[in-house]
């Protein structure tokens, strides 16, 4: 049955009014304290969160859609939802139900107040969808619902809503709604358990997870009830204010502008390549949340102009300068960048407000918010400037096996949880953005690749040399040094010295070698090679590409052949 058709078989409801409203005010004064002092000493436990690993077997499963409403006059109460459900799913995400144990809704997430992030949605009162900080979150009480009876736990407390909402179950009795703290929902489970509660770009995921070696109930529900035909209408549809036709109403807020969603660019260093897709794909109301101020530090120079807010994290950006100071070798260095960036990534997620549709954002930063739930319900696409943490350790620890001998193979392997959380939120971007020719082939048609900038050309003096080559270094395994130097053994060539020298002051024996400043390094060069086998950013090569210095280099720098 159509939804219009269904609307118009129900009863007349009556006007809302002022009286109504305080009376409901006050009834539900009435029922939180009848709640609160009839529950002294006795209410529910409140239950920890666990390790992900240790439970592997889906017992039940709900997903619901979470853009259930297209009528454009419900956009901004929608987005609300959605973000009310991201701050509750962080919340209730790896809770442990031991067998037994009652679950409750509000008592794992309390009240949903400004102060937790929630936000003003659409709440169901008095037969009416009305804004509220924290509305909404009946969509997830109703997957919980769903998700605990496919489960076979008990139900402990569980109430109907009184009206249809688009997109929940009601009409098919699989719904729970919640109202702080007297409407609560609550179920015992009948083995140790984990939830866990995410938000994909479109859905609301509600699982209900068993140890490995657990004995239960499987299942799934799809929450797209309505979608599929619910038969005859059993309860009222509710209207909102937005989509109501009586003006009479006192909360009737007449005529308004349907809201559009807006861009977050939550970015880091700025490559030149970067800037220009910015610049090109912005629009005058988005947002941009980058470290510094470009005034302050050429790193961030990014151009600020046209966007409706900027929002810097100067301090934290601050903090991360120091760290990566202060670090002595690579490995500290690495850990200062990754400890660096987690602070960064989790101020400049803060910068995403509810009416925030799409993000892009540095992939330096991307494995932070993905896990918080901050890209939940949201299109993003994820600024590339280097292979994914996976793969380089899938090619450094081969290289490592192959050669036991060159210990910065091996000096350095990121958390495996971080790896994970990157390789999760890799796999549900919309698109990938880099220059870097073999990171683009990586991710196939999802990938936008840009075209590499190459700065002005070196004012190179003298004749060539022939058999002087440049290396750019640094002087280091993974960028290709102990093949170069094989080769200029045996092929008694000389070598610029560019970068820093990691592996040894003796690493260079046996072979010419000369040391060159950023001015001069391409004087008398007849190619500079770099046998990499991971490169991120291949700035000395678009140099001497730019001066018309031949490159020999891996597709591991990111080149096309073309170049």
């Amino acid at each position: 049955m159509a939804l219009t058709e269904a609307r118009s078989r129900l009863p007349e409801r009556a006007v809302p009014t002022r009286f109504d409203a305080t009376l409901f005010q006050f009834k539900v004064h009435l029922f939180r304290a009848h709640r609160f002092f009839g529950e002294l000493g006795r209410r529910p436990a409140w239950l920890a969160k666990g390790e992900a690993a240790a439970f592997e077997m889906v017992v039940s499963e709900h997903r619901s859609a979470l853009w259930s409403d297209p009528r454009p006059d419900e956009r901004a109460l929608q987005w609300g939802k959605v973000q009310n459900l991201r701050v509750a799913a962080r919340l209730l995400d790896r809770t442990i139900l031991p067998q037994g144990a009652v679950f409750s809704f509000w008592r794992q997430i309390g009240r949903a107040g400004a102060t937790k992030g929630f936000v003003a949605g659409r709440m169901l009162q008095e037969g009416c969808l009305v804004p509220a900080t924290g509305g909404g979150l009946c969509q997830l009480s109703n997957a919980l619902y769903d998700a605990a009876l496919t489960a076979g736990c008990e139900i402990v407390e569980r109430h109907a809503h009184s009206r249809l909402v688009p997109g929940s179950r009601a009409a098919a009795g699989r719904d729970a709604t919640v109202a702080w703290n007297y409407v609560d929902l609550r179920f015992a489970a009948p083995q140790m358990l984990m939830l866990r509660v995410e938000l994909a770009r479109d859905e609301l995921v509600v699982r209900l997870l068993a140890p490995p070696h657990a004995t239960g109930k499987v299942g799934k529900s799809s929450g797209d009830f309505l979608s599929q035909g619910s038969g005859d209408v059993v309860a009222p549809y509710a209207s909102s204010c937005g989509t109501c036709d009586e003006t009479n109403c006192f909360r009737h807020e007449g005529g308004s502008t349907t809201p559009v969603g807006r861009t977050a660019f939550l970015v880091d260093e700025n490559w030149p390549e970067f800037r220009s897709y910015v610049a090109s794909t912005r629009r005058n109301d988005d947002v941009l949340a980058l470290p510094i101020n470009g005034s302050r530090s050429p790193r961030y120079a990014w151009d600020t102009n046209g966007f409706a807010r900027v929002m810097p994290a100067a301090f934290t950006a601050l903090m991360r300068s120091v760290r990566l100071r202060f670090a002595k070798d690579a490995p500290a260095r690495r850990a200062a960048e990754l400890g660096g960036a987690e602070a960064l990534a989790r101020r400049l997620a803060r910068t995403l407000t509810p009416d925030v549709t799409d993000v892009v954002v540095a992939q330096s930063l991307l494995p932070f918010p993905w896990p918080d739930g901050h890209l939940g319900g949201r299109r993003f696409s994820v600024l590339m400037t280097r292979m994914p943490m996976a793969e380089i350790e899938v090619r450094l620890n081969a290289a490592a096996m192959r050669h036991h001998e060159r210990r910065s193979l091996a000096d350095f392997r990121a958390d495996p949880a971080l790896i994970a959380d990157e390789r999760a939120a890799l796999a549900a971007a919309d698109a990938i953005v880099t220059p870097h020719a073999e990171i683009a082939r990586l991710f196939g048609e999802r990938a936008v690749q840009l075209d590499w900038v190459r700065p002005e050309a070196n004012a190179r003096t003298g004749a060539v040399v022939p058999r002087r080559i440049a290396f750019p270094g640094p002087t280091i395994a993974r960028k290709g040094a102990y093949e170069l130097r094989e080769a200029a053994r045996s092929l008694d060539l000389e070598v610029v010295l560019v970068g820093s020298e990691l592996e040894g002051a003796d690493f260079w024996s046996g072979v010419r070698t000369r040391r060159a400043g950023p001015a001069n390094w391409l004087d008398g060069v007849t190619a500079v090679v770099q046998p990499a086998l991971l490169e991120d950013a291949p700035r000395k090569l678009l140099e001497a590409l730019a001066s018309g210095v031949p490159v020999i280099a891996t597709p591991a720098c990111g080149l096309p052949p073309q170049m």
